[in-house]
């Protein structure tokens, strides 16, 4: 019987696309350009894969976003049923800055597992290595989960370092996390990336925060995969936001846990690096090859995989 895990190497060859296709607009400015050659040579790619797949995470409502909109069929129409979510540029402003940090993401978990975001374009987040998993209460106030991370992991809370997007929203928590005596990580995107480093328990011990949805439910996919644990609650910041949400029958400011972002552990995630920063080298160039970094993570197993391919040019 086909079935998720079996798809890895299959996966692998989407996100290495995006992000050969992508490299050519790094630090150019153009950071929709970029985006838009990540996406077509990703869904080109995607056809190849011998799945069943609906994208849930996507770049939006089919009528905004003609290329791998929510619920999109793509797979060559034969094997597992797969709910597929992906960013295929995590880090745009990077990107067209020729910055570190962004990255090609795809997720992959059997039909039905994924949360659907709806109309919910933000989240607040909470990210922490496996050791801390069932071990925070996402209600506490801040400084008593610092205090309940610091215990998990075997530290005292000034020695954790959190990651925090560097937006206006998070002035009141920053000051909070540092008066609580942990140091902060800030970045002014890729809460994907933070994510990942939170789940791994490298750089930082844990993400907090408000973040884009979409990139929520695909950091829950690799939360689980590595046995990391991840809470989220809808936080609606843009104008109607809140109303749309009680329209869809959605609850904001409600926690939902890891397993209710993602549901089996039979799960996939897959991102190769685009520019170089903390978890991926970025894509490179000579006159004989194309080089890119990926990790592939399986839930199955849990066994991350980090992959170097070397792309013969043509």
């Amino acid at each position: 019987m086909a079935t998720i895990r079996n798809l890895a190497l299959s996966l692998l060859p989407v996100t290495e696309s995006a992000a050969r296709a992508a490299s050519g607009w790094i630090g150019r400015g153009e950071k929709e350009l970029g985006d838009g050659a990540a996406v077509d040579a990703m869904r080109a790619a995607l056809a190849q894969v011998p799945m069943r797949g609906t994208v849930v995470i996507g770049e939006g409502e089919k009528d905004e976003a003609p290329m791998l909109y929510n619920g999109e069929h793509v797979g060559s129409g034969e094997g597992p049923e797969v709910d597929i979510a992906v960013d295929p540029v995590e880090g745009t402003s990077f990107l067209a800055s020729g910055m570190a940090g962004s990255i090609c993401v795809l997720a992959a978990a059997p039909k039905g597992s994924m949360f659907r975001p709806g109309p919910a374009f933000y989240m607040d987040k909470i990210v922490v290595p496996a050791p801390a998993r069932g071990k925070i209460d996402p209600a506490a106030p801040l400084r008593d989960k610092l205090a309940s991370l610091a215990s998990a992991l075997g530290k005292e809370v000034r020695d954790l370092r959190i990651f925090v997007l560097k937006k206006p929203r998070h002035e009141a928590m920053i000051r909070e996390i540092q008066a609580a005596g942990a140091t902060v990580r800030l970045q002014t995107d890729g809460d994907v990336s933070g994510g990942i480093m939170a789940a791994l328990g490298v750089k930082v011990d844990a993400m907090m925060g408000v973040g884009g949805t979409p990139e929520g439910v695909i950091t829950a996919c690799a939360a689980r995969a590595m046995g990391a644990d991840m809470f989220a609650a809808l936080a609606p910041q843009k104008p109607g936001e809140a109303e749309a949400l009680r329209a869809a029958g959605l609850q904001a400011g409600q926690w939902l846990g890891r397993d209710d972002l993602v549901s089996s552990d039979d799960v996939l995630f897959v991102a190769t690096g685009l520019t170089s920063g903390d978890i991926l080298e970025g894509v490179s160039r000579s006159h004989y090859f194309v080089e890119s970094e990926s990790l592939v993570i399986s839930g199955h197993d849990g066994i991350l995989r980090r992959v170097q391919t070397h792309q013969r040019v043509s």
